[in-house]
């Protein structure tokens, strides 16, 4: 019987472009922070990424935390989107003051202001927006193509403002002045367009009665848990557990490629190569979330599809590390494309597994939680974006870099070439070893069947 259907096409790319607002703010700040703090503001990479390292020891507590609190929400306009809306706010605010590093004090209250700004834009307001937007592909629609298709226009959209951003900033910012106040002005105007996008967004879909999205069950049976409680069920879903850790790991992925700056610049002796390689990374990504509901319809396995993809991801990136030693920078963007295409489908089913995964808590512990659930998708992108972006601070203040320095010793160009070329490869072999073992479709399924053979007999 074919699944009930409950978005127009202009509810799924109202839906999508929320991420608009999202990549905003993370795409700019992962690719462009340590770089102005270290070139800019003269902060020490090690410095810098240590404080990053130290501020994700909150994100852990404050992701389920507000997860909790989406599903123990209850307002005229839903459970998820008042956090999305007013989540926001705290995102715009704090965006602008992490590349408002003020030069007139000293170098201590330098790094604290960096560091609370952070802080508080990933464990607070990034983290009840995201979680929020995330759970509404569950909110929404029951229809599991629709959930697949929200997922594709959504991270059409994520890549689409991933690659504006990557390609226009440093032109943007040296047109301003390339100083840090033009820094703050460019951190300023992404944040006001942020706001607006995500407004725009949440008011553009409407989230189904609890009746409904419970079977007809009572709203009220379904919530009588606490954070301890919400946790617990959260550990004994092992696919929750998987999917955070392949989310961690390919926002790892995605902060070496964003340290590409500096490989760029330093190595390749060119930064707009930078903008260049976003196109190679970001048009791939984008044409294979156009096919991904198609796809997915046609092998009738997310599973199936996800795997083979990271297949092709792993092949891609191995070529990309044997064109970069070769020296060949056409070879290496076009393999880089042959690796972006590869990830395109978890990119775009991502949150259609998610629900699955949701359904599985539900199924075998008796409890929806669908916005505790989607903390995954802000744990892995702030654990996975900040980790990352710690790693390549540490990584280049060991191998001897210093961002005033009009030339850097072999040992840290080593080490770029390294951050850019293995460690990209490295993260997707182990996204790929995961995914082989996430088939929560099949599980939900089989666990279907039971109960239905149980009420039978």
């Amino acid at each position: 019987m074919e699944e009930k259907k409950y978005l127009k096409w202009y509810h799924k790319i109202g839906y999508g472009s929320g991420d608009v607002a999202g990549n905003v703010v993370y795409a700019f700040l992962s690719s462009f922070v340590m770089i102005y703090l270290t070139d800019t503001i003269g902060l020490a990479s090690g410095i810098v990424g240590t404080l990053i390292a130290v501020s994700k020891l909150f994100d852990g507590f404050t992701d389920i935390f507000f997860g909790s609190m989406i599903d123990k929400t209850h307002t005229r306009i839903g459970k998820a989107r008042p956090w999305m809306l007013y989540g926001y706010i705290g995102c715009a605010v704090t965006l602008a003051a992490c590349f408002a590093v003020p030069a007139g004090i000293g170098r201590t209250a330098q790094y604290a202001w960096f560091f609370i700004a952070y802080t508080l834009l990933n464990s607070v307001f990034y983290t009840a927006n995201n979680i929020a937007y995330s759970a509404l592909t569950s909110l929404v629609t029951k229809n599991s193509k629709e959930r697949v298709q929200m997922g594709s226009y959504r991270f059409i959209f994520a890549f689409s403002t991933s690659l504006l951003i990557q390609t226009i900033t440093v032109g943007f910012v040296d047109k301003c002045g390339g100083d840090a106040a033009a820094w703050r002005q460019v951190a300023v105007i992404y944040a006001v367009i942020g706001f607006i996008v995500n407004t725009i967004s949440c008011l553009s879909v409407k989230e189904l009665p609890e009746e409904e999205l419970n079977d007809g069950a009572p709203a009220a049976a379904e919530e009588k848990y606490g954070l301890v409680q919400a946790f617990g069920l959260l550990v004994k879903n092992k696919y929750y557990l998987m999917i955070c850790l392949a989310y961690i790991l390919q926002q790892l992925y995605s902060a070496m490629i964003g340290a590409g700056i500096y490989y760029m610049t330093w190595v390749l002796k060119d930064k707009n190569l930078f903008g260049q390689f976003a196109w190679a990374v970001n048009i791939p990504l984008i044409i294979a979330l156009i096919f991904t509901p198609a796809l997915a319809g046609r092998w009738k396995s997310l599973y199936k599809l996800n795997l083979r993809g990271y297949i092709l991801a792993v092949i891609g990136r191995g070529l990309v590390v044997a064109a970069g030693y070769m020296g060949n920078i056409p070879l290496m963007m076009a393999f880089t494309a042959l690796a972006a295409f590869g990830q395109g489908p978890w990119q775009g089913d991502m949150n259609a597994v998610i629900a699955s995964c949701s359904e599985y808590t539900y199924l075998t512990q008796g409890r929806r939680i669908d916005g505790t659930m989607y903390s995954c998708t802000s744990l892995g992108v702030k654990i996975g974006g900040g980790i990352g972006t710690a790693v390549a601070g540490w990584l280049l203040e060991f191998s001897g870099y210093a961002g005033t320095n009009a030339v850097q010793p072999q040992s840290a160009l080593t080490m770029m070439q390294f951050m850019y070329l293995w460690l990209p490869f490295i993260f997707n072999v182990l996204i790929m070893l995961v995914l082989s073992r996430m088939n929560v479709e099949e599980s939900c399924e089989k666990i279907k069947k039971e109960i239905s053979s149980g009420q039978s007999d």
